[in-house]
């Protein structure tokens, strides 16, 4: 007796990790189950048809800001995911910095966990943070279950007096010495204070407030020197390390020499930098200010050399969204800065990089789903199609597109910098273990089926 599967992809491009092939995929609570040329004769609850259409894994995006609890009106667990899931993510890593309160221990996880259970229509994790003062609290934000730790060795901005600080060098250092202890990766957002504090007063004591202004007083020197400084900490204390939305060539190649000589570290872009350069910057302002910022198309270019060498390990969208009113002063410098990007990000890789630069699909979703799963410890369920894995897949017409439209965007603000943006590639269905979260017909699901994903000790390290 043949046994009844819940769900058959018929006839798509299935892309795995190391090549792409005609596959029909056969899912069962919610798993992939089997991957055959076909599987004609088997029934199954449910069947879609692929053909034409390009099936990827899910992908994973380890970087963005919904800021729950407390800041639901700058962006919130459902509209958040709901913006993902109509852009192919399956998974998302939620940051722990802009909440009420921010997510420095246990107690204050558990608030975050609150906020997001029922309301996430695709999976997720939530990161914990190191800030000055908390080195005790890592293990039981490990324990509470986060796969990883965000420090900022900038200051990251924010009012009131319970807000996400910088990490000096005596916290990074005894943050560092915990975290490799316990076992745990730290991200970093790497740009100088005292270089960026120092020009951005000088900027703005002599009037200069304009949108390059605000760019030049974050320079690529600031971001490499603090990488340096990070790198020395990670070596001095045997912390594993990631470099959040690095933004130029030189700090990426700092990085890999780093990896080179045997350090355990990995290195994060974000579409924005190698989509938007700071021309961008002064004919779109504030929708596009985030920090580092933009950057000049020769540098752009430089970083997109990184990209097909295989240097850069992730892409992620830094999704880092805020009421309107935040962006609207005279001065560039005082607005909110961040790019709200998240829907965009796999058609806009898609697009630059598989459309334009002929990068394949497989090198793609490496970054996108692969590496990102791999660095968090979820890869055990996460970020590639193969048997035994979470059933979490995104059917792709590579050949239809369309321009962005204001009205397409799901996320809270719709205050893209890609509106107008027309893409080549159409996301026609999203499905998170087993279940459609979004499609192109029907739009969002009526359930919100988003679950936690626990970390798993003993995965691949990267690095």
């Amino acid at each position: 007796m043949t046994h009844r599967l819940d769900v058959i992809i018929q006839g798509g491009t299935v892309v795995l990790p190391d090549r792409v092939e005609v596959l029909d995929i056969g899912i069962q609570d919610g798993k992939i189950v089997q991957l055959a040329p076909s599987l004609q004769g088997q029934q199954a609850l449910r069947t879609i048809d692929a053909n034409g259409l390009y099936v990827l894994p899910g992908a994973v995006d380890i970087h963005v800001h919904f800021n729950e609890p407390g800041l639901a009106s700058w962006e919130g667990f459902t509209t958040g995911s709901a913006a993902l899931a109509a852009g192919g993510i399956t998974t998302y890593v939620d940051m722990p910095l802009n909440g009420v309160p921010p997510t420095t221990s246990k107690e204050r996880l558990e608030l975050k966990q609150q906020a997001a259970n029922g309301n996430s229509y695709v999976d997720y994790a939530l990161w914990g943070g190191l800030v000055e003062g908390n080195v005790d609290q890592l293990q039981g934000l490990v324990e509470g279950g986060v796969p990883g730790f965000k420090a900022f060795m900038s200051e990251p901005g924010g009012d009131g007096e319970d807000i996400f600080t910088r990490a000096d060098q005596a916290t990074l250092r005894e943050g560092m010495k915990e975290l490799a202890r316990l076992g745990y990766v730290l991200a970093l957002h790497a740009e100088d204070e005292e270089m960026v504090a120092a020009l951005a007063a000088e900027a703005q004591a002599a009037g200069n407030i304009r949108e390059l202004d605000y760019a030049h007083s974050r320079p690529i020197e600031a971001e490499v020197r603090a990488v340096r400084n990070a790198l020395q900490l990670g070596q001095e204390t045997g912390c594993a390390l990631h470099f959040v939305h690095i933004s130029s060539r030189e700090a990426v190649d700092v990085i890999i020499a780093a990896k080179a000589a045997g350090q355990n570290v990995t290195v994060e872009t974000c579409p924005h930098y190698l989509v938007l350069t700071e021309q961008d910057l002064l004919q779109k302002g504030v929708v596009a200010k985030c920090a580092p910022p933009l950057r000049s198309e020769a540098e752009q270019e430089q970083l997109w050399q990184a990209v097909q060498m295989g240097l850069i390990d992730i892409v992620a969208s830094d999704h880092s969204p805020c009421p309107p009113e935040l962006k609207q002063t005279d001065n560039f410098f005082k607005a909110w800065g961040g790019i709200a990007g998240a829907q965009s990000t796999l058609l806009l890789m898609l697009e630059e990089g598989y459309h334009r630069r002929s990068l394949t699909l497989p090198a793609l979703m490496t970054m996108l789903a692969q590496r990102p799963a791999e660095r968090l410890g979820l890869a055990h369920c996460k970020g590639l199609i193969a048997e035994g894995m979470d059933a979490d897949l995104v059917l792709v017409d590579l050949s239809r597109g369309k321009t962005l439209q204001r009205s397409d965007l799901l996320d809270k603000h719709r205050q893209s910098p890609y509106i107008g943006y027309t893409f080549s590639s159409t996301i026609v269905e999203t499905i998170v273990r087993g279940s459609t979260v979004y499609s192109e017909q029907q739009g969002l699901a009526a359930e919100r089926i988003g679950q936690g994903v626990a970390y798993k000790s003993g995965g691949v390290t990267y690095g």
